[in-house]
């Protein structure tokens, strides 16, 4: 048993923030079909409430999906740090809906000239609709990953919503970020609905 001041391995997920697949999708509860959407206006305005909220946070490390709405809410908190964000596959969405497509990786390049994409292939995300179980054990394994990482504390991951529910079992809203132990599993079962 670990003593109280024993290390544990806490690290700061932050859920993307409103994209335009959110805006839709909370409304009509349908797929409005935006291939890999980017940020609505609010969400631009979450993404600066969340780089305030932090602010206070030592960030020196910032793991991101792919996705364009992940890397936009990482902008501005990797601006006000001089970080640049470290694209991440494994934390990626579940594949689900068309807004799980991805932008193929030459593409992100240009659009992101200062974050490296090399280490991707041109289609890096799912092909068909990921089941709950592989996602689960996508989070098990960026767990895993993630205890090795130096300076845990200090790192910051910008994921997605059913990703982060399998990491943390906690469902997050657009925007919203929580401080987790990579070395506690979520309870089981996961409730796989927003």
């Amino acid at each position: 048993m670990a003593g109280a001041g024993a290390y544990r391995p806490v690290m700061i997920v932050l859920r993307h923030c409103q994209s335009e697949f959110n805006l839709h999708f909370t409304r009509t509860k349908c797929d409005p079909g935006i291939v890999d959407p980017v940020l609505t206006p609010l969400g631009e305005e979450q993404a600066a409430q969340a780089a305030a909220a932090l602010a206070g946070q030592r960030i020196d490390r910032i793991l991101v999906s792919p996705y364009t709405r992940a890397l936009q809410t990482a902008a501005p908190i990797a601006r006000e740090r001089g970080v640049a964000p470290v694209v991440t596959p494994l934390i990626g969405e579940r594949c689900a809906f068309v807004c799980d497509i991805g932008t193929p990786a030459s593409q992100l390049a240009r659009r992101w000239p200062d974050i490296d994409f090399s280490h991707l292939e041109e289609v890096w995300w799912p092909q068909a609709t990921e089941q709950e179980e592989h996602v689960v054990a996508r989070a098990e394994q960026f767990r895993r990953e993630a205890v090795a990482l130096p300076q845990l504390a200090m790192t910051l991951v910008v994921s997605h919503w059913g990703f982060l529910l399998a990491l943390s079992g906690s469902s997050l809203q657009n925007g919203a970020f929580l401080r987790i132990d990579a070395q506690q599993r979520p309870p089981s079962p996961l409730v796989w609905r927003h």
